[in-house]
């Protein structure tokens, strides 16, 4: 059962407090031709899976490599849910190839299917994310869906991702939706942490712990980056430019914004986003776009200030994400809210990490104040 299902998972059983991270991270230009020279301090035959919609581009790229360091390899595309199906799938492949290294390359999906099939096949894995638009690549979790794209929890994984390797280049030439949509995944963690911390929740490593105040310093210096660099990569990377500012929002938005969600805990923002998800016409919208609504929702629940809602929704706006439920195509009617709020409530515990008084009815609310928030602010925009 994945670990956020349960209700247990909310109460601190010890005052031990914990940290936990990937092995390694390396970030920079060009970083995607060393794969080989770094994958050999694992293992010596490598098995590539690949995101079908970059699956030439990374294949040409590693072809090209002259000095393979004397690995063998192999690719494979991959196309599809994060799902327990696709985890058996893939992993019977890996074991077929006689690898003792997975590369997980592409987005989130495909990433967080490859640290499952490396605990399955119990092989190292290394994690190549071709955008920055979740935290999932230094995040030692998956989040799980069904084979129809229903979000059904996280799973820990077992092992510590070895490397995330990172070519800002990669990164940087991706759709920007994508890279908006990291940043809005990367700018909760900082408001899910200071919930779970003010709720005396357990993060999510080993059994869960109390959180480090290394957890919560990695926490901020990602809202910090996000808001001093945000806009200005944002506006680059939808030049295709790689700047100082790209670079450190990339670093935000994977590294520290996995380490951050990891040692400190999701809530009710991820809460949210989980019950939006279970629409079928939200399926076309982006992990971090439905959390950015959630990030809204989250406030209205904690009774954050005006300025800091404004300043958040603005901020938001200014990225291209959505801020209102139908931005996410979903009308804000009873149906549609009944079924967000029974899926945040009732099949997953995030909601239940808020410090704060949970019901369906202040959940219902919430949401619909938000939008209420969400539709002020753009018609106050367009006068």
């Amino acid at each position: 059962m994945a670990q956020e299902f349960s209700h247990k998972n909310l109460l601190l059983t010890s005052p031990s407090r914990a940290f936990g991270s990937v092995q390694r991270y390396v970030q920079g230009p060009g970083e995607i031709y060393n794969a080989f020279e770094y994958g050999k301090k694992y293992g010596s035959k490598f098995h590539f899976v690949i995101d079908s919609g970059v699956y030439t581009l990374i294949k040409d790229k590693l072809e090209s490599v002259e000095d393979k360091c004397g690995c063998e390899y192999s690719f494979e595309s991959f196309l599809g849910e994060c799902c327990m199906e696709n985890v058996h799938m893939l992993a019977e492949n890996v074991k077929k190839s006689g690898c003792d290294v997975v590369f997980g390359v592409g987005g989130g999906k495909v990433l967080d299917v490859v640290k499952l099939v490396a605990d399955e096949a119990d092989v190292a894995r290394v994690i190549v994310p071709t955008a920055a638009s979740s935290d999932a690549p230094a995040a030692d979790w998956a989040a799980l869906y069904d084979i129809n794209g229903v979000h059904l929890g996280g799973i820990p994984t077992k092992r510590c991702t070895e490397l995330v390797l990172v070519d800002s280049e990669i990164i940087a030439t991706a759709p920007a939706r994508l890279f908006a949509a990291g940043i809005a995944d990367a700018l909760v963690t900082w408001f899910e942490a200071m919930a779970n911390y003010r709720s005396f929740t357990p993060n999510y490593i080993g059994r869960g712990y109390a959180i480090c105040r290394a957890g919560m310093a990695v926490a901020k210096e990602c809202y910090d980056i996000l808001l001093q660099d945000g806009k200005q990569a944002y506006e680059a990377v939808k030049n295709k430019v790689l700047t100082a500012a790209v670079e450190n929002v990339i670093e935000a938005n994977i590294l520290l914004s996995g380490a951050g969600f990891m040692n400190a805990g999701c809530a009710g923002a991820h809460g949210i986003h989980n019950g939006i998800s279970e629409l079928e016409e939200s399926q076309k919208y982006l992990h971090g776009e439905k959390v950015a609504f959630g990030l809204i929702c989250e406030l209205v629940l904690e009774n954050a200030s005006s300025e800091l809602l404004d300043s958040t929704i603005s901020f938001l706006d200014s990225l291209d994400l959505p801020v209102t439920l139908e931005q996410l195509g979903v009308e804000c009617s009873e149906g549609n809210l009944e079924i967000i709020v029974d899926h945040a409530i009732n099949k997953n515990a995030l909601i239940h990490r808020e410090p704060c008084a949970i019901t369906p009815e202040v959940v219902k609310n919430a949401v619909k104040a938000a939008n209420f928030m969400g539709h002020r602010f753009l018609e106050n925009k367009s006068r």
